[in-house]
């Protein structure tokens, strides 16, 4: 039986000695390593400004706390996502205000964003779903329409390109994620994006508790002011060694994703009890994170023995979500929402089934995934 795990870290020699050489030194934050990770990030996704931060929900947090959004305020926020885009809001005492996905893509329902906008609104956050790109110059339209900050969530979805702009560069910040399987690693972590530097400048001193002088800017060791708030937000060294390592191998990763997802599209095409998002076009260049089918309706109720059958024949898979956000029980007990609400977001998070495409796998796996999908559904119906 084949091995296909979902996800799986790939490291190599190359980080393993970035690693030990910071345990040789004597800094493990505040070091050099986390300004070169920073440049090289920012370089690979063309970005004026990055700031490291020690997770995705961190920089969406700082975000939303450089804006100075709290009570009364309301972000606008997808109802298919992570619950991370929606805490960060909460977190701040303003409230999510969701809105639907579109079933083609995943993504959030540019046509009903706009009537999701009231007086009270003070940011638009969007979720690039599964490393396919929102349509950004659509959604920049409205935003500036209505003079609002837009935060871009690419926590799966670097590598991802809008005309030829990488995603995080068309709102006013970028959200990235280095978990363990996500296209790049450093462990744990995260990168805050910027085309505005006094947005990078504030944020650098936020995500370190607000101080006004780091530590190698100190005259006198220990010496310094607070300015403002902030957080323990920073990212360590040893994160910092492992994300320059990766951001090298990215251009490989990359590749391999792309390949290996448009190897399983081809072979799923012909699968009549599935459905399948719209992925690149011409316009918009995906970062394959992963690919999810869609159950038809009369199938659905059998998902999760299809997921165990998948899991009995070695291949790995998750679900992107299990829930759409505002039917999770802290936001429909808050909010009072409805099973009737966000109908598509609904309907991919109890439907759908994601499966790996990631560049510890190969062509063979990809053709191994879907004869075991292909199996799995002739059994469940028997």
């Amino acid at each position: 039986m084949r091995n296909v795990p979902f996800g799986r870290p790939i490291i190599g020699a190359e980080e393993k000695a970035a690693v030990a050489e910071v345990l040789e030194g004597h800094i493990l934050v505040h070091g050099p390593r986390a300004k070169q990770f920073e440049a090289d990030f920012a370089t690979f996704t063309g970005s004026p400004y990055a700031v490291s931060v020690s997770s995705c929900t961190a920089a969406l947090h700082l975000s939303y706390f450089y804006l100075g959004t709290g009570p009364g305020d309301e972000v606008i926020v997808p109802a298919q996502t992570h619950n991370a885009t929606a805490h960060a809001v909460e977190l701040t005492g303003a409230k999510p205000v969701f809105v639907d996905a579109e079933l083609r893509t995943g993504n959030m329902d540019l046509d009903q964003l706009e009537a999701a906008i009231t007086p009270n609104t003070k940011a638009i956050s969007l979720v690039h779903y599964l490393g396919l790109p929102v349509d950004m110059p659509k959604l920049m339209t409205i935003a500036n329409k209505h003079n609002l900050f837009v935060v871009e969530d690419c926590a799966l979805a670097i590598g991802g390109y809008v005309d030829g702009k990488h995603v995080g560069l068309f709102g006013d910040v970028g959200a990235y994620s280095f978990y363990p399987v996500k296209h790049m690693t450093t462990a744990e972590g995260g990168m805050l994006t910027t085309k505005h530097e006094d947005i990078a400048t504030k944020i650098t001193r936020q995500r370190a508790f607000g101080v006004d002088r780091h530590v190698g800017e100190r005259k006198v060791p220990g010496v310094y002011d607070v300015n403002m708030l902030g957080f323990n937000y920073r990212l360590n060294e040893i994160a910092s060694a492992i994300g320059i390592e990766q951001v090298k191998r990215m251009p490989g990763f990359l590749t391999a994703r792309k390949a290996n997802y448009e190897a399983l599209q081809a072979g799923l095409q012909d699968i009549a009890e599935i459905d399948l998002f719209e992925s690149s076009t011409d316009r918009i260049q995906s970062s394959y994170y992963c690919l999810s089918v869609v159950l038809k309706d009369d199938i659905a109720p059998l998902r999760f023995e299809i997921v165990n059958y998948l899991k009995a024949h070695g291949v790995g898979t998750s679900v992107y979500y299990p829930k759409a956000v505002p039917k999770l029980t802290y936001y429909r007990e808050k909010y009072g929402y409805q099973e009737s609400d966000y109908p598509n977001a609904t309907r991919i998070s109890e439907q759908s089934i994601a499966l790996p495409v990631g560049p510890h796998l190969d062509q063979d796996d990809m053709a191994y995934i879907v004869a075991t999908l292909k199996d799995a559904l002739i059994e469940v119906t028997k």
